[in-house]
């Protein structure tokens, strides 16, 4: 008597198996504004990409106050959007945008 001896069913007989739904609406983003204003805001913006979040994020101020301390953070944030496969990009001189897997930022094309 093998194991599958145990479920025989008659001809007329079936077994129904349940499968949960899935959730197939896409999942909506939210876009968050974000501030660097020192080295140690790049930790709570690499844990925010790192969960898929997508960023604006106002540099001007740390900029305007220390600018190796900021090109220190972007780099920082930037080898972990590389990391995961996410991206970042500037916007104009006092934004950039960070984006965790599964977004990318569109950026023009030369003609």
């Amino acid at each position: 008597m093998g194991i599958m001896d145990k479920f025989k069913f008659g001809e007329d007989e079936y077994l129904q198996i349940e499968h949960p739904q899935e959730d197939t609406t896409p999942k909506l983003k939210m876009v968050e504004i974000e501030k660097m204003d020192s080295y140690a805001d790049s930790d709570r913006i690499q844990k925010k990409v790192r969960d898929g979040g997508i960023m604006l994020v106002k540099i001007k101020d740390l900029k305007n106050k220390d600018v190796s301390e900021l090109k220190r953070a972007v780099e920082r944030v930037k080898k972990t959007c590389l990391a995961i496969d996410g991206d970042i990009a500037g916007v104009g001189e006092d934004w950039i945008i960070v984006c965790g897997n599964g977004a990318k930022v569109q950026r023009e094309q030369e003609n």
